[in-house]
Formats: structure tokens, C-alpha cells, sequence
């Protein structure tokens, strides 16, 4: 089974999302709907939402990836997510902060597609046991990896729906 369809959406995902991420109004980059239920990800801003796949990439699956190529069943850690946005302070963000956010994604994410791409078959089927998740392999983690960037891009659209609403009503006003 070949990887490369995996690796092809994983390096498309850093435009896809900037282009999502543009259609938030700058005024909403921060701001957070009266309610989270139906949301499909992390309760988190529009610039949250950035900010957390720039983090989770860096910090999860970079590590992830390394340890599974390098380690005998290594075990995964799952990431507190809003434990580490609040270490790193993600309410304090501004909407310039944005940009930033999503070129530190793209250079972080053809990381990843290199080091997924330099695997061999039998890399690829190196077995990890990821906390949450259970028993994976390094295929397996970036098929995960996929899943969670359409989490993200369904967090934007989702926020983006509350925000239509938001404006809506007021210019309907």
C-alpha cells in the first residue's frame, strides 16, 4: 500500500488552510461563539484554531514520527491540547499573529512530509502505541495526521457558519 496519496494531502494542507483562515474577518480572528455545540475540533478561536495545528505538528507529530522511526514500540503521548494552548498563551494572540502562525505551519509540515517521505515500507510499518489511539504504526500516524487537519479545516468552516450567523443577524438588524 502506497503512501504517497497520504503525503500528498498532508503537503496540501498548509495553502488549503490559509486559504480557509482568509475568509475569517480580521475583527473575528479571536472571537468565540456563544456556545461550542456541534463543533468538530478543539474549542478554539479562528487564530486558536492555527496556533494549535502549528503546535500539535511541531510538538506531537514531529516527535511522534521520530520516536516511531527510532524506537522499538515507542509510547505516544496524546497532548492536553488546551493545556498547552494555555501555556503558550493562545488568548493573548492578535490577528497579526496570524500569518506568522500559518508560515511556521508550512515549514513545520514539509518537515514532516520529508521525514514521512524518506520512510521505507518497512518504516512505514514500524509500531507505536499512541495514547488515546492505541496500537498504530508510522502509516498509521499519518493517516491520523490527515484526520486531524480535516478536524481543523471543519473547526474553520464550523466557525465561520457561527460567524455568518453572528454578522448576519447585526446587518439584518
Amino acid at each position: 500500500m502506497s503512501i504517497e496519496t497520504t503525503l500528498s494531502a498532508l503537503a496540501a494542507f498548509p495553502p488549503l488552510l490559509a486559504t480557509q483562515y482568509a475568509q475569517v474577518p480580521v475583527a473575528y480572528s479571536t472571537w468565540s461563539p456563544p456556545h461550542w455545540e456541534g463543533m468538530p475540533s478543539e474549542h478554539f478561536t479562528p487564530l486558536g484554531q492555527l496556533l494549535h495545528v502549528r503546535d500539535i505538528e511541531r510538538d506531537g507529530y514531529h516527535v511522534r514520527i521520530g520516536r516511531t522511526l527510532t524506537e522499538n514500540g515507542p509510547v505516544l503521548a496524546d497532548i492536553d491540547s488546551y493545556a498547552l494552548a494555555e501555556e503558550r498563551d493562545y488568548a493573548a494572540a492578535t490577528a497579526a499573529d496570524a500569518e506568522a502562525a500559518l508560515a511556521d505551519f508550512a515549514v513545520a509540515r514539509a518537515r514532516t512530509v520529508k521525514m514521512l517521505s524518506r520512510a521505507s515500507v518497512a518504516d512505514l510499518a514500524r509500531a507505536a502505541e499512541f495514547e488515546g489511539y492505541g496500537p498504530t504504526t508510522l502509516r498509521g500516524l499519518a493517516h491520523l495526521l490527515c484526520s486531524h487537519d480535516q478536524q481543523h479545516l471543519a473547526g474553520l468552516h464550523w466557525l465561520l457558519a457561527r460567524i455568518a450567523v453572528q454578522r448576519d443577524f447585526v446587518a439584518g438588524e
